[in-house]
């Protein structure tokens, strides 16, 4: 039963990743041209959808993608067994609880992963923006809290248009 979650994880990487590129355009850059190696860093964009992190896990090179990690709120993801699967299996995400009211906690998860040698994506806006106007809503602390725990991590800004 692994076997066949492990394969049919990987058959949605494929399915998604083609069907994105379809409909956006974007397409994975060359290894060479990013920083040398995928360990220890955090990818942070604005964010205006539930399908950002799919954005830029994309455009990363497709080896890499096996140590990077979206941040996602459990809350979403966990509703059902579709959404359990894919964000579980297929991007073995770290999952926060949102209403936890212990942002600490959740800066010490994050940096637990980036030390076990994985990347992050993230969303400083805390929400998704979903105003007209191209506009980042205010970071939350919490990139901030993120990088001073880690000074050893290379924060990558992305923007996704």
């Amino acid at each position: 039963m692994e076997f066949l979650k492990k394969h049919l994880a990987w058959l949605t990487d494929q399915g998604l990743c083609l069907f994105v590129s379809f409909l956006t355009g974007v397409r994975p850059k060359a290894a060479g041209s990013l920083a040398f190696n995928p360990e220890k860093k955090v990818y942070y964009a604005n964010h205006g959808s539930h399908g950002d992190f799919v954005l830029v896990w994309i455009s990363l090179p497709r080896r890499w993608r096996m140590r990077v990690r979206p941040v996602a709120g459990a809350d979403y993801w966990l509703t059902n067994r579709l959404k359990r699967f894919i964000i579980r299996r297929v991007f073995n995400a770290l999952l926060i609880p949102r209403a936890g009211g212990n942002p600490q906690a959740v800066t010490e998860q994050m940096t637990e992963a980036l030390q076990n040698g994985d990347s992050l994506i993230i969303f400083p806006e805390g929400t998704r923006n979903t105003d007209d106007d191209v506009v980042l809503l205010p970071f939350k602390s919490g990139i901030y809290h993120l990088a001073a725990a880690n000074p050893d991590v290379c924060f990558v800004p992305m923007w996704i248009n």
